[in-house]
């Protein structure tokens, strides 16, 4: 029998041979997201040599993005984080960054390693990705020349379509600080004194004004470095400024797709509701700037989206149902009781649709499980309403539960 480290390198073994003898282009990531392996598919399809990949990140190699521009590649990257949770990704309709600088049409899937067999101490095969070349002409993604600021999640820049590398940036803690100030206010002014403020708090005044100076003066610095030629931040009167128009951010491009998906549902446009939500739902990452989770500036912003992210789940899960798809309506209400399993309603909403689907036993055992949660987080006991449902579930009346069931009462 194999043991744990044996078992172990069987799989990364296992995962390395499976790379050498892909058909399609294909390549092995570690937990450190490093390139372990590369097959000769993959060279005819970027250009690189094993040994120019080899030990690097696979983000600054493949440099992918979606159709429309959205970097793929981004800190807080939605392949990562499915091979975190032992899930295979796919991304279809993307381009890679050939060696001569030219963009390549792929589809992209994936294998996990299971949760059993990997470790995250760098050693071990995260995931094998594949490539595989669309059979259509060569053309171009409509990668935005602006700079693309990423918020939900881990905070990144990309421009041209790559992810910048801003740990490597000189002053970096000010600086990003300082970049991070201005996106949540972004198109306002923020006066110099509330910035020191808030990255000084010890300092005086005149300390504070001169720290500011060098740390504006880094931070464009690193931005002019990226090839930008547009000037993104903008000294004002007693303070400064980040130009909306100059820089895209994934905060607005929620917003909108949230707000689109909203406008179709009204419309009972059930189809073009659900892209916009899917896109939506892509774009947020992670809570807004995550990793400054305990600094009051940007704290209420952060509760604010997290509620609009959950609302709009909500409101996806409702034309999942309103077009027959009750099993993706279910799905969509436990992803929102894992971040909010105290949102009485929508146990009540998924009890109806495990109801609708004939999984009575399911149904039941989700108000026990509402219960219980009720009880030790709130002190409380489920709705009227909530008890209703579960009546008529335990009676049979299943079909006239989910009927007389309205989502607009949770």
């Amino acid at each position: 029998m194999i043991g744990a480290p044996g078992l172990d390198k069987f799989a990364s073994d296992t995962a390395l041979a499976l790379v050498d003898c892909a058909s399609d282009a294909a390549f092995a990531i570690d937990g450190n997201q490093t390139i372990v392996n590369w097959n000769r598919a993959a060279r005819q399809c970027l250009g690189y040599v094993a040994s120019e990949v080899i030990g690097q990140h696979c983000s600054g190699v493949l440099q992918a993005v979606y159709a429309h521009g959205e970097p793929l590649c981004v800190p807080s990257c939605e392949g990562i984080r499915c091979f975190r949770h032992h899930a295979p990704f796919t991304a279809p309709d993307c381009y890679v960054r050939h060696k001569d600088g030219n963009w390549i049409p792929v589809n992209i899937a994936s294998v996990a390693m299971s949760e059993r067999v990997q470790k995250f101490d760098g050693s071990s095969v995260l995931a094998v990705i594949f490539m595989r070349r669309k059979d259509e002409k060569q053309t171009q993604p409509l990668v935005p020349q602006t700079l693309q600021i990423f918020t939900f999640g881990r905070f990144g820049l990309a421009a041209g379509g790559r992810r910048l590398a801003t740990e490597k940036w000189q002053r970096k803690q000010q600086a990003l600080t300082l970049l991070k100030l201005l996106v949540a206010r972004v198109g306002r002014t923020v006066p110099r004194e509330v910035l020191s403020e808030w990255l000084w708090p010890d300092a005086d005044e005149h300390s504070g004004r001169e720290r500011l100076k060098v740390t504006i003066y880094a931070l464009r610095h690193q931005l002019r470095a990226t090839g930008l030629n547009e000037e993104i931040i903008e000294t004002v009167d007693g303070g400064y400024l980040l130009r909306r128009e100059a820089v895209w951010i994934d905060v607005e491009a929620f917003t909108q797709r949230a707000t689109d998906g909203a406008a179709h549902q009204r419309q009972e446009q059930w189809e073009e509701a659900l892209q916009s939500y899917t896109e939506a739902r892509r774009l947020y990452r992670g809570d807004y700037m995550e990793e400054n989770i305990h600094a009051d500036w940007c704290a209420e912003e952060r509760g604010r989206l997290r509620e609009v992210y959950l609302e709009m789940l909500a409101s996806m899960a409702e034309c999942y149902a309103a077009t027959d798809r009750y099993a993706e309506a279910g799905s969509v209400c436990r992803s929102i009781l894992v971040d909010d399993p105290c949102r009485e309603g929508i146990h009540r909403t998924l009890m109806a649709y495990l109801a609708h689907l004939g999984h009575y036993d399911s149904a039941v055992a989700q108000y026990h499980h509402c219960a219980r949660i009720l009880a030790e987080e709130l002190d409380v006991e489920p709705m009227p309403e909530t008890r209703r449902l579960y009546e008529q579930i335990l009676a049979g009346e299943a079909r006239t539960a989910t009927e007389k069931h309205d989502r607009s009462d949770a």
